[in-house]
């Protein structure tokens, strides 16, 4: 591949900032070593220097997420965007994770200017970030994904006809950010406010025991099915996801060659429902009867060597590099940019 001139955009001022800064790190430093010319740009301050960059890129994920900034990147974004200053570049590589960065609303921004970005679109984004969509459009698509509702928008009934434990989650945030997993129904409304404080729209899900599973897919392509396993035992929380020893992550996963082939099957069924672009992750739960529930698709997927995706790919031969390579290959070719 031909040395490419890439800005990657990450960091902003989601609560996902941290996991974005790990990203962003690795993959600067991967292009950099395949002989592309790289500039890192903060979502949240613009473009960073030699110093800068050094600083910010060293910075780790702490054991519980950033307090929940003003979320003004996106204008930072549309002033860069609007001095043209992505021009010179070939493409922008998105790093971003959650928030304005992932919902489609930076990938608006970079479509209207013509700047090609890696990753789904505008529309994609949008659908995989609202979960309650996203599920309504698993159903359709007969796609298993657990009972679920609205916070307020359900009676007690509908409610206790999901049975306990049940999760309680925001409709569009990341990374487990704000989901409580609900033993009692004393520890309902807690659980719903605690959400609230991270979108004003909140989902009651039906909790589905079991083994979780995760498939990396790119260009439309089932990548190996990976297996989560929590060190304490409970949910793939914040915590196990970015902390060391919080999870052991299994590739390929141990199961049989039928239910790895309908994980397969359902991520690449997802990712068209979703009309997803270039790559995504997509997570399932494994229930003790062996049947397959999809619980969301990652448009950003965390893009260190050790994240998911990654672990993922070089289980299918590709190794980290060659995927942020294949990622920003896809960006060139992909329509509507």
């Amino acid at each position: 591949m031909e040395a490419l001139r890439i800005a990657v955009v990450f960091g902003g001022t989601s609560m996902e900032r941290d996991v974005s800064v790990a990203s962003a790190a690795q993959v600067v430093r991967a292009l950099r070593g395949r002989g592309h010319a790289v500039t890192a740009v903060d979502a949240s301050s613009g473009v960073l220097n030699a110093d800068d960059e050094a600083a910010v890129l060293r910075i780790g994920v702490d054991r519980a997420p950033p307090q929940l900034l003003s979320e003004h990147a996106e204008h930072v974004l549309a002033e860069l965007t609007g001095q043209g200053a992505f021009t010179g570049f070939d493409l922008v590589f998105l790093a971003l994770h959650g928030g304005s960065g992932e919902n489609g609303t930076v990938q608006a921004m970079l479509e209207s200017a013509n700047v090609r970005f890696t990753g789904t679109g505008q529309l994609g984004s949008a659908l995989a970030m609202d979960k309650d969509v996203a599920k309504r459009l698993f159903r359709f698509a007969g796609i298993p994904t657990a009972d679920w509702v609205m916070a307020g928008k359900a009676g007690q009934g509908e409610v206790e006809a999901l049975g306990l434990p049940l999760i309680v989650k925001p409709k569009a945030q990341g990374s487990t950010v704000g989901l409580t997993l609900v033993q009692q129904y004393a520890q309902l409304e807690p659980a719903i406010a605690l959400a609230r404080e991270f979108d004003s729209a909140v989902m009651l899900e039906r909790y589905v025991p079991g083994r979780e599973l995760t498939v990396g897919v790119l260009d439309g392509e089932p990548l190996t099915v990976g297996e989560i396993i929590p060190a304490h035992g409970g949910l793939f929380d914040y915590t196990s996801k970015y902390q060391v020893g919080g999870a052991e992550e299994v590739f390929p996963a141990e199961v049989s060659a039928a239910i790895a082939a309908t994980a397969q099957r359902l991520a690449t069924e997802v990712n068209d429902a979703l009309r997803i672009e270039c790559y995504c992750r997509v997570d399932f739960r494994l229930d003790h009867n062996g049947k397959l529930w999809c619980l969301e698709a990652n448009t950003l997927p965390g893009m260190t060597a050790g994240s998911l995706l990654p672990r993922s790919a070089a289980a299918s031969g590709i190794e980290f590099p060659l995927l942020c390579e294949r990622i920003c290959e896809l960006a060139l070719v992909k329509g509507g940019r």
